[in-house]
């Protein structure tokens, strides 16, 4: 099995170096539930083109410091691929920036949540029986401020909380899986991604203290990642 990474974000060179980049991080997420996977990475803020849907096994679309409403060339072509590949059929994963930016395709709205910043180990509930995420509960790291506010018509709320209603939603074609959460993400680079928020100037200092103190609590991140390759991978 092939999975195409859509590369929809740059890790600073300096966290590059200590983390590794987005697609990186998925590389190793996946290759630790199922060595036998394959990637090829197609990086959009590096100007790559997007590829023929028709000749791709899987798709995972990473996440990025952009808005899925921002006025970026590649935003709307890649909605339109999103779009393709799940009327396709193509197995397809997006997480947090690709978590939205896929309900968004597929008719959803998101927007910057007036809850202000997502970050540190959140915990979500888990919808019984939903045939990808077994268990009650799920800990894992995120950081964000866009949710899905309303998702598309058809998906399945999977993963929720009461900061993000809307965290894991799986989509009426059952070929197509998003999360807002990041299973991809070590225990430092989430810290990374507080001290980011925090220099930001926009998470206020006690978010940020309280998601850093949260961290030292166990991640579920294998759980769910064995998930979405087992999602990515199961019609291989």
């Amino acid at each position: 099995m092939r999975v195409t990474i859509i590369e929809t974000g740059l890790v600073s060179p300096k966290n590059r170096e200590l983390h590794g980049s987005y697609p990186q991080m998925f590389e190793r997420m996946i290759g630790a539930a199922d060595a036998t996977v394959t990637f090829d990475t197609v990086s959009l803020p590096e100007g790559e083109a997007l590829p023929d849907t028709d000749r791709l096994e899987a798709i995972l679309v990473t996440g990025s410091a952009a808005g899925v409403y921002d006025d970026v060339e590649w935003i709307a072509p890649l909605e339109q691929f999103v779009r393709t590949a799940h009327a396709a059929g193509v197995p397809m994963v997006g997480v947090c920036f690709g978590h939205q930016l896929i309900a968004q395709a597929l008719g959803g709205v998101v927007r910057k949540s007036e809850k202000g910043w997502g970050l540190g180990r959140h915990v979500y509930e888990v919808a019984p029986g939903n045939g990808v995420i077994d268990g009650t509960q799920i800990a894992i790291a995120c950081s964000h401020q866009d949710q899905v506010i309303t998702p598309p018509d058809g998906a399945m709320t999977i993963l929720s909380s009461d900061f993000t209603p809307y965290a894991g939603l799986l989509y009426s074609s059952g070929r197509t899986l998003s999360v807002q959460p990041h299973p991809e993400f070590s225990v430092g680079f989430a810290l990374a991604c507080c001290e980011m928020a925090r220099s930001k100037g926009d998470a206020p200092d006690r978010v940020v203290t309280s998601a850093q103190a949260s961290l030292a609590e166990p991640l579920e991140s294998a759980r769910l990642g064995g998930a979405i390759t087992q999602f990515l991978t199961r019609s291989a």
